[in-house]
């Protein structure tokens, strides 16, 4: 190699090193203070009965991954796991993400090291030297050509495209494990839910029944006063349509119930008909209501919040195609070599090589019809798309948490009011059967006292379940750190370089 051309195979592989359009960096975190426009109180209200206990919010720099145990259940723990080994959401999710990296590995192998291929070929041919101009000699017979050659291929980075497009593959593998990540926090999520639901349905059910109880009683006693004179027809329909309103409302609860227990078996990876996970044992009394929540900042949700970093993801990926169609704007340079042997006579290829090449070409795009540019101005439009998009998610995760909060002040505030009416109308009722005793009131003024307290106790129910939910509701969309078992995502920390294969 002359000196001139060993300066100039210098200069190609320095120039190598540059790489044109933006370096990614990750946006700035919100700057909001506080979740809501005023400030959360540091405690809830409080009630005297089930899960009315004050709630404490405490300021915390990171969210406990498995929060399900805050709710001290082993039953809905057991289900939790269960879900996270079986979903098919997760399978999914898992398959994608080796799918990301798998594609990474391919693009970094084609990419950082040269293109190597073993040929092997034998071709049968017969040469007419007369289409060549040569008349006097006659043509040789045909003839079998044998060919053994290994050739070599390499593009030049010289403005970093083929980087660019690997760090876009790579916030591909990230976004797929952010993604894989927010399903395991989903499913935890729903199974939570549902699983609370399906307690707060069953205790409706017992409660809704044994109230249909107590006024069939009440009917059969007004039915008897009504042979006798003692009531008007019009009191015994009305007892009636309130009888048939409250059993006509046990169905609907019913199916509610089936359908919290079909959803459960659908995120547990089971169908209906096969699924054997006895929840009976997991009602309202067994979940018991964390009494301190942890309660992060807004700025770390960005950083904890798996759906806002797999947007974040996107939005660097976005960065790295505007690089791409950036340096496309600009020369490449590729290098290829190639040496093997050609013989008429298949043994006669080992004996040595007689054939070789070695080229190097540049190509400089002069005209495209504005391809080109105008595909650079598309992947910047695409880039101002992906912000916003990560901008929305960012928004929406804090109107998450603020909703939660806010539903979780209000849950403790009707709790009060419906333990005190519960407890009002658990007192009346025993003052009631004491009077009853005393013979001073009759069965029918007893029973409508323990009915009153029914009723109480099941709206009491709905807003205990309420409590429940809106605090895992809480838990969930404050994101918190990888939950078990989650694969933390490669990150690109230099993005000027190429990066190892993920493995």
């Amino acid at each position: 190699m002359t000196r001139d051309a060993a300066f100039a195979f210098l200069l190609v592989l320095t120039l190598s090193g540059c790489t044109v359009g933006p370096d990614f960096h990750a946006p700035a975190a919100p700057d909001a203070t506080g979740w809501t426009r005023e400030p959360v109180p540091a405690t809830s209200a409080s009630a005297t009965g089930p899960g009315g206990g004050a709630q404490i919010f405490a300021t915390a720099e990171h969210v406990p991954n498995a929060w399900w145990t805050q709710f001290g259940s082993a039953r809905l723990n057991a289900i939790v796991d269960q879900a996270l080994r079986a979903s098919p959401t997760l399978d999914s999710a898992r398959a994608r993400l080796v799918q990301a990296r798998e594609n990474y590995n391919a693009q970094a192998g084609a990419t950082d090291f040269p293109s190597v291929d073993l040929k092997l070929s034998g071709t049968r041919q017969k040469v007419d030297l007369a289409s060549f101009g040569i008349t006097q000699v006659p043509n040789p017979a045909p003839f079998t050509l044998y060919n053994a050659s290994v050739s070599v291929s390499y593009v030049f980075d010289l403005f970093g495209a083929n980087r660019r497009a690997l760090e876009a593959t790579l916030a591909q593998v990230d976004y797929q494990a952010y993604e894989m990540e927010a399903a395991r926090l989903s499913v935890a999520g729903n199974v939570v839910a549902t699983a609370i639901r399906r307690a707060s349905l069953q205790r409706q059910i017992d409660l809704t029944t044994q109230l249909a109880q107590t006024q069939a009683r009440q009917l059969a006693i007004m039915q008897a006063r009504y042979t006798v004179g003692g009531v008007a027809e019009v009191d015994v329909r009305s007892q009636r349509t309130l009888l048939a309103q409250t059993r006509a409302s046990l169905p609907p609860l019913e199916t509610q119930r089936d359908a919290a227990d079909h959803q459960l078996a659908t995120l547990l990876g089971a169908a209906p008909s096969q699924f054997a996970v006895p929840l009976d044992a997991l009602s309202l009394d067994t979940l018991h209501l964390p009494n301190t929540v942890s309660l992060t900042v807004p700025s770390t949700l960005a950083r904890e919040r798996p759906d806002i970093r797999a947007a974040e993801a996107l939005l660097h990926q976005a960065s790295a195609n505007v690089g791409v169609a950036t340096a496309n704007l600009f020369p490449q340079i590729s290098l290829s070599a190639g040496i093997g042997s050609e013989r008429t006579h298949i043994e006669d290829v080992v004996n040595g090589l007689n054939i070789w090449n070695i080229g190097l070409s540049l190509t400089q795009p002069l005209f495209h019809g504005g391809e080109l540019r105008a595909k650079k101005r598309a992947s910047e439009a695409a880039y101002e798309a992906a912000f916003a998009d990560y901008r929305q998610t960012v928004l929406q995760a804090l109107q998450q948490v603020a909703d939660s909060l806010q539903a979780l002040q209000n849950d403790a505030t009707e709790l009060q009011a419906r333990d005190d009416a519960a407890r009002e109308a658990q007192a009346n009722a025993a003052i009631t059967q004491t009077r009853y005793k005393a013979g001073g009131v009759s069965e029918f003024s007893l029973i409508d006292a323990q009915r009153q307290a029914l009723q109480t106790m099941l709206d009491r129910t709905r807003v205990h379940a309420d409590r429940l939910t809106d605090t895992a509701a809480l838990y969930q969309a404050l994101g918190g750190a990888p939950l078990p078992a989650t694969v933390v995502p490669t990150a690109v920390s230099d993005t000027s370089a190429p990066t190892a294969p993920v493995r």
